[in-house]
C-alpha cells in the first residue's frame, strides 16, 4: 500500500488502517472489542447506524492483518472476531458468533473490494446460524441497524432481516477499501459510492412505499392495551393475588379523558404476558372478576400460566405459558401455548441435572415450562383472526407465519420485558417486533408489562405507544393489513439468492488469485 501521493485525509486514514493491520496482542484485542462495543450504538434506542461506517472498516482491517504474527490466517481472524463480538455483547446483549464468522471470512479472503463480499457472506451466514442453531437467538442481527430509519426499514418487506444483514455488512465495510493499493483496487472510492447508491435506492423504495400506503383502520374494532408496570416480585408472588387483580381491574377501566367512558367503548382489552401470579382457570373468583369487568361485547386477550391436563389429585409440576381469549361472560374461547421457550428464562437445558445442582431458570418454575405443540392463528370475536406471539417469539422471522395457515388480519405480541429493567432491551425488542410487521405486511399490537406497549401499522409506523417504565392504558383503533409483501410470500429466498451469488463471486475471485503465479498468499 502506498501513501506518497495520497491526499491528506487518505494519508491519515491509511496510517490509522496500517496501525490496526499491524497491531497485535492486547492492542489488537482492545481495538476489536472497542469497535464491537461502538457498533452497539447502531441498535435501538440510539439508532446511530452511520457508526458502522467507522467500525466495519476496522473489522476488515483486522482480517487484513490476520496474515501476520504467530497465529496466522484463520485462527487470528477468529480471535479478532471473538473480541469484536465480546465488545458488542457487553454493550448490546450480543453473541460471540463473530469468531466463526470471521474464520469463514478469512477462508474466503482476497485482496481488493471482493473481500467486502467475503465479510458480508461470512457474517450473514454466522448470524443466520446464530438465529437457528440450539433453538436460536437472532437478537440484534446487524440488519436491524438499517431499520431505525423507517424508509430504510421497508427493505425488510423485500429481503427480510437476513438480506438487510448482508447489505449492512457490505455497505458499512466499504470505507475500508479507501486505503487499498492501486494494484489491488483501481478505483478505491467505487465500493463506497456503490454502497451509497444501495442505501439511496432502499430509501427511495421505502419512501415510495410509505407514501402510497397510508395507515387505515378496521371498522368497529376499538382496542385498549393495559400496561400495569408491575415489579417482578409482585408479578410472580401468589400472596399478591388480590393486589394484582385490583390493580388490573382499576387500571383497565380507567377513564383516559373527559370524553372517555372506560371500557364501555372498547371491543378488545389486552393484558400482557403471564399477567397473573396464579393459574387463572383454577381461580373462579378471578374469572368472575373479569366477567364483571367486561361489558357485553368486549373480549379480553391476556397472557397467563396454564396447567396441563392431569389426573385428579396429581401435583402440578410443570405448566404452559399461554394466551387466553376470554369472552365478556368469563368463558374461555381459545388458548395458545407458547412454542418457542426462552433458554434459561423458561427452561434449562439438561433441566433435571442442573436443578439437582441448585440452578433454576428466571421464572423459578420447577421443571420449567412446557412448549406448545405448534404455532397457529387464533380466531377472535368481533375482529379479524390474529397471529399470537409470546415474548421473544416475535424475534424469529422464519417462524412468524405457521406453515399452511390462512393469512391473519393482525399480530399480537404479549410480553413481560420487566426482566430488562429500564435499559435498551425493551427498545430493541420493540424494534425487532416492528420489523416483523413490515416483513409480513400485518399490523402489530403489543402489550408489555413495563413497556413499551404499542400499536404498529403494517408499514412499521408506530400509531400509538406507552413509554417504558410507566403504568397506563392505550386506546387505539386496529390498523388494516396490506397485501402480502414479497418477503411474506417467499421468505428468505431473496436473501439466499443474494448471499449465494456473492459467494460465487468471492470463490471465483479467490480461485483466480490463487492460481495466478506469485499470488498464493492473500494477506
Amino acid at each position: 500500500m502506498t501513501t506518497v501521493t495520497a491526499p491528506m485525509p487518505r494519508m491519515a486514514i491509511t496510517r490509522f488502517a496500517h496501525w490496526i493491520v499491524l497491531s497485535w496482542g492486547w492492542r489488537r484485542a482492545l481495538v476489536a472489542s472497542a469497535a464491537g462495543a461502538l457498533s452497539a450504538l447502531s441498535m435501538a434506542p440510539f439508532d446511530a447506524w452511520p457508526v458502522l461506517f467507522l467500525t466495519f472498516p476496522v473489522l476488515v482491517w483486522l482480517v487484513d492483518g490476520a496474515g501476520a504474527g504467530r497465529l496466522r490466517g484463520v485462527p487470528s481472524a477468529a480471535i479478532a472476531g471473538w473480541w469484536f463480538g465480546f465488545g458488542y455483547f457487553l454493550a448490546g446483549l450480543y453473541w460471540v458468533g463473530y469468531a466463526a464468522g470471521l474464520s469463514l471470512a478469512r477462508m474466503l479472503w482476497s485482496r481488493g473490494p471482493t473481500r467486502l463480499l467475503a465479510l458480508a457472506v461470512a457474517l450473514t451466514a454466522a448470524e443466520w446460524l446464530r438465529g437457528h442453531l440450539f433453538t436460536g437467538f437472532p437478537w440484534n442481527a446487524y440488519g436491524y441497524a438499517l431499520t431505525g430509519p423507517l424508509v430504510l426499514a421497508q427493505g425488510a418487506a423485500l429481503i427480510g432481516i437476513w438480506g438487510l444483514t448482508f447489505v449492512a455488512v457490505a455497505v458499512f465495510a466499504s470505507p475500508a477499501v479507501l486505503i487499498d493499493d492501486s494494484a489491488d483496487t483501481r478505483r478505491p472510492w467505487l465500493p463506497l459510492a456503490f454502497g451509497a447508491i444501495v442505501l439511496a435506492a432502499l430509501a427511495a423504495y421505502g419512501a415510495a412505499r410509505l407514501a402510497r400506503t397510508p395507515t387505515t383502520f378496521v371498522d368497529g374494532v376499538r382496542l385498549r392495551i393495559m400496561q400495569p408496570n408491575l415489579q417482578q416480585d409482585e408479578k410472580f408472588n401468589y400472596g399478591a393475588k388480590q393486589k394484582v387483580m385490583r390493580h388490573y381491574l382499576e387500571l383497565s377501566d380507567r377513564a383516559t379523558g373527559p370524553q372517555s367512558s372506560g371500557l364501555r367503548d372498547i371491543t378488545h382489552l389486552i393484558w400482557p404476558e403471564s399477567a397473573f401470579p396464579f393459574l387463572l382457570t383454577r381461580e373462579p373468583d378471578a374469572l368472575a372478576q373479569i366477567a364483571a369487568l367486561l361489558p357485553k361485547g368486549t373480549v379480553l386477550i391476556t397472557g397467563a400460566v396454564r396447567a396441563p391436563e392431569m389426573p385428579p389429585g396429581q401435583k402440578l409440576e410443570r405448566a404452559y405459558n399461554s394466551i387466553y381469549v376470554i369472552d365478556h361472560d368469563g368463558s374461555i374461547l381459545s388458548v395458545y401455548d407458547k412454542v418457542h421457550l426462552v433458554p434459561f428464562g423458561e427452561y434449562l437445558p439438561f433441566q433435571s441435572f442442573l436443578e439437582k445442582l441448585g440452578l433454576m431458570q428466571l421464572t423459578k418454575l420447577p421443571g420449567g415450562f412446557i412448549a406448545g405443540d405448534r404455532r397457529r392463528v387464533m380466531n377472535v370475536p368481533r375482529a379479524p383472526s390474529m397471529l399470537p406471539f409470546l415474548c421473544y417469539e416475535i424475534i424469529f422471522p422464519g417462524e412468524a407465519m405457521p406453515p399452511g395457515a390462512a393469512r391473519p388480519g393482525w399480530m399480537v405480541n404479549l410480553t413481560n420485558d420487566g426482566w430488562f429493567g429500564i435499559s435498551t432491551g425493551p427498545y430493541q425488542h420493540l424494534q425487532q417486533a416492528r420489523v416483523r410487521a413490515i416483513e409480513q405486511g400485518l399490523p402489530l399490537v403489543r402489550a408489555a408489562n413495563t413497556g413499551i406497549s404499542a400499536v404498529v401499522d403494517p408499514m412499521g409506523r408506530i400509531v400509538k405507544s406507552l413509554p417504558l417504565g410507566t403504568e397506563g392504558v392505550l386506546d387505539a383503533s386496529l390498523p388494516r393489513p396490506v397485501a402480502a409483501p414479497p418477503y411474506a410470500r417467499t421468505g428468505d429466498a431473496a436473501a439466499l439468492l443474494i448471499v449465494g451469488l456473492a459467494f460465487i463471486v468471492v470463490v471465483r475471485r479467490r480461485a483466480r488469485r490463487f492460481h495466478r503465479p506469485g499470488t498464493h498468499s492473500s494477506r
